[in-house]
């Protein structure tokens, strides 16, 4: 069974075909409930997302910040394993078609196996994985297996990222880059920075992969200033912070739902 990078090359390129950004929601597996987070993924793409990360809950995300480490603890809380992520990549996307990705740290797929998990993130549709703490000098045995398996591999560059370094980066990498708009960790802010536009423009002078820009994005009109340089928006924490306040698991659905609907709109400058 082959992954779905070719899904996830073909989704972003049609988005700019159409003269726009690809939007790209984050949730993570299990939360709140493994059930409810797969019918958040399906709500997400329901409402306007291309693409969707879906997060491999740990207890140390480095990367990302308050609100999804308290969904994460949710999830841990909950019991969620390895196989409840493959199971929403699987369920999401033989619902809607689209191509889903898992983000997780490293540890967790060394512990598991590089093999049984490229594996069996490829039976289940995933299109990927995003890695944002695994060193591209130590990427060989996972960029190995995912190619074998038709599985992207994306890494994460940051506006620290130098020239040299950059196209190191690029040049190992598969399916798109994640370059994060600031250094920190996830959240919701209230600007974006200019140090975003800065590090797409220095990013697509080493590669011809699409830039997709993640951190601090939270509502349409930051996704249209976003989408004024990037192949893709990436929106994680403000998903899952709709569902932390929404007063139970249905009305958190329509909530990000709508949300994705307001960022599709901005993904297109129509906000």
């Amino acid at each position: 069974m082959s992954g779905n990078i070719q899904l996830l090359t073909d989704t972003l390129a049609a988005a700019k075909a159409e003269g726009r950004s690809a939007l790209i929601a984050y949730l993570p597996a299990g939360f709140p409930t493994v059930d409810g987070g797969i019918a958040a993924v399906k709500a997400v793409i329901d409402g306007g997302a291309d693409v969707v990360e879906v997060g491999l809950p740990h207890s140390d995300p480095v990367l990302d910040g308050p609100v999804i480490q308290t969904a994460d603890d949710i999830a841990l809380r909950g019991g969620v394993k390895i196989a409840d992520v493959m199971r929403t990549v699987r369920e999401a996307h033989a619902a809607t078609g689209k191509p889903i990705l898992v983000m997780t740290y490293w540890n967790p797929i060394d512990r598991y196996g590089v093999e049984r998990f490229t594996a069996e993130l490829a039976d289940a549709g995933g299109a990927g994985c995003i890695l944002p703490d695994l060193p591209v000098q130590e990427s060989a045995l996972w960029r190995e297996h995912a190619e074998k398996h038709g599985l992207a591999t994306v890494f994460v560059v940051a506006p620290s990222s130098r020239d040299e370094r950059l196209a190191r980066i690029t040049a190992a990498g598969s399916g798109f880059v994640y370059a994060a708009s600031l250094m920190g960790v996830t959240g919701t802010r209230a600007s974006v920075g200019a140090q975003a536009q800065t590090l797409v423009e220095r990013t697509r002078a080493t590669t011809e992969l699409p830039v997709c820009v993640g951190l601090g994005v939270s509502n349409a009109a930051q996704a249209t200033e976003v989408a004024g340089f990037a192949d893709g928006v990436i929106v994680g924490s403000a998903f899952v912070k709709r569902m932390l306040d929404a007063p139970d698991d249905a009305a958190g659905l329509v909530a990000v739902r709508e949300l994705a609907a307001d960022l599709a709109r901005g993904v297109r400058g129509q906000a």
